[in-house]
């Protein structure tokens, strides 16, 4: 193969959808401690957990915004004696997980207890440099990423020494790298820097070492409104500095959530209040290596880029994460994971021609039946890959009415495509068409997320609600859900395949292949961000 054209091909996928990211195989080997054991192939979709064959993650990350102290004069600075105080003790606890947890297959446990790795990495890093003033895109943001991970590697290494001292080294440590440079560990790897995509929507922070997506995002409250969550230490220190106005939100709103470039904000906050597509991917890449400098697994983070970049662009982020040692790389050039829109230019129309059109009688036209005042029916919920569905099956004294299916929000894609189908059954149902002909055109129809109700496989939106007239129908003729066939009828096993495995892609892919581009809870846009899809507004997230 010529190298060359392979990594063109690969940036030129890479800047068209985001894939495939890559995964520096060499380096990994290069640098994990057991390459007696066996060698790594392979990482996690996510990227921040190369292992070695049967190896397991056991994560954990620590809130660096939750770790400031204010200095002498009213400034923030790290509070280092209690963040030394956070790392010894999550240390302890993610050694103690590695022998209280219950392991699905020996072949895990074994691997597990052989290697003791553990990944204690960080989340908050944005907030911390908004409160040390410090922009994410300069040499004292990416020094200040060295610093914090250097000082969480070295004291986990202290502190796994001290577990070493008290149970024993990890028992693949003789004829580790770790031995040979004479280092006792308990823990052959320490530190990881995941995505905590769910995580820092609990701890309400920043994820990983990312940069803050935006500073404002759209949230549910209880009665399903939905109201601005604009991040609130912007707004005390354009208080605290005199530039806070009330129509700030809307402008840094409708700046694509970045104060970057407005009049109203000054010039060093813009600074300082970056937002991820304020970042060249130069600086991502470089924070990256500086985190990965001191970490022993590697670093989730998705190198983002704007929409006008270049495929030489991809693969000079990807030469310059092989050159500053990264142990890979993600890249997502905005917009790139949506469907194209065809701009078709239309000629001019001919005139059109007059046309001899035979109508055939009155009596051939199909017309639905009226509804009548008063109808009854049944609502069942059905559990598909897209959520809970609703489906509520209607009758009159001729049999099979309408259709009702509720899915979500109100106004998604899925929710809107969801009522389609359903007025679509109803009108064919009043106007006569069989029962069994609707359900045979439904049933069976494959979508990429497939969930199991009651013990049945569903397929597809469409597939469940043939399955829902198919049980009404069964409950209308027996007055009991039909039955299903439990697990020991089928033999304690469930059958599966490789189209069926294909299918169930997360919505990562959906959301590369434009097919569900918003929040499966919600309906409101998803986001791609530390290699991960997640939504700002609700806290879903698929990591």
């Amino acid at each position: 193969l010529d190298a060359r054209e392979v990594l063109d091909k690969i940036a030129f996928q890479a800047w068209k959808n985001g894939e495939p990211g890559l995964f520096f195989i060499d380096e990994n080997n290069r640098r994990q401690p057991t390459p007696h054991v066996a060698d790594m192939e392979a990482t996690n979709p996510c990227g921040e957990q190369p292992l070695l064959p049967y190896e397991s993650c056991n994560l954990g990350s620590i809130d660096l915004a939750r770790h400031m102290k204010r200095n002498a004069v009213g400034r923030w600075d790290v509070d280092w004696k209690k963040l030394e105080g956070t790392i010894r003790a999550t240390t302890r606890m993610l050694d103690d997980v590695i022998d209280m947890n219950v392991y699905p297959v020996k072949q895990i446990e074994e691997m597990t207890y052989a290697t003791r790795k553990i990944g204690l990495g960080v989340m908050g890093f944005a907030r911390m440099l908004f409160m040390l003033e410090v922009p994410y895109d300069s040499e004292e943001g990416v020094e200040w990423g060295r610093k914090i991970m250097q000082f969480i590697q070295e004291t986990g290494y202290n502190e796994s020494a001290k577990l070493a001292e008290e149970r024993g080294v990890y028992p693949a440590w003789e004829g580790s790298r770790h031995q040979e440079k004479g280092l006792r560990l308990r823990n052959s790897y320490v530190t990881t820097v995941a995505p905590t995509g769910t995580l820092s929507m609990i701890a309400d922070t920043s994820g990983g070492c990312e940069p803050e997506f935006s500073l404002i995002w759209y949230k549910r409250v209880m009665d399903g409104e939905e109201l601005p969550y604009f991040l609130d230490y912007f707004e005390e220190v354009a208080k605290r500095e005199g530039f806070w106005r009330e129509d700030l939100v809307q402008k840094i709103l409708g700046n694509h959530g970045s104060p970057r470039g407005l009049s109203e904000v000054p010039d060093k906050w813009q600074r300082v209040f970056a937002t991820a597509h304020d970042v060249s991917s130069e600086w991502h890449v470089r924070m990256q290596a500086a985190f990965q400098d001191w970490c022993d697994a590697a670093v989730s983070k998705t190198i983002n880029m704007p929409r006008e970049a270049t495929v030489e662009d991809v693969k000079n982020a990807y030469l310059l994460a092989f050159d500053l040692k990264c142990k890979g790389i993600t890249v997502y050039r905005d917009g790139s994971r949506e469907d194209q829109v065809l701009n078709i230019g239309v000629a001019e129309a001919e005139k059109p021609k007059k046309v001899h059109v035979e109508v055939p009688p009155e009596t051939a036209v199909l017309r639905p039946r009226p509804r009548p005042d008063v109808i009854t029916g049944r609502t069942q919920k059905i559990l598909t890959g897209y959520g809970a569905l609703y489906v509520t099956v209607n009758e009159d004294e001729k049999g099979l009415f309408e259709v009702f299916a509720q899915i979500g929000r109100g106004g998604g894609y899925t929710a809107s495509f969801t009522e389609g189908i359903a007025r679509l059954v109803s009108l064919c149902l009043r106007s006569g068409v069989p029962v069994d002909e609707i359900i045979d055109q439904l049933e069976g129809i494959r979508s990429p997320r497939i969930a199991v109700d009651h013990g049945e496989r569903v397929y597809s939106i469409p597939d469940a609600i043939a399955k829902a007239i198919k049980r009404h129908i069964g409950m209308q003729k027996t007055g009991v859900q039909p039955p299903v066939e439990t697990f020991d009828e089928l033999g304690g096993a469930v059958e599966t395949d490789v189209e069926l495995e294909k299918e169930s892609r997360d919505a990562a892919e959906l959301l590369r292949k434009g097919l569900n581009p918003e929040c499966p809870e919600c309906g409101k846009s998803l986001v791609f961000e530390e290699g991960c899809v997640k939504c700002h507004a609700c806290g879903y997230s698929e990591c």
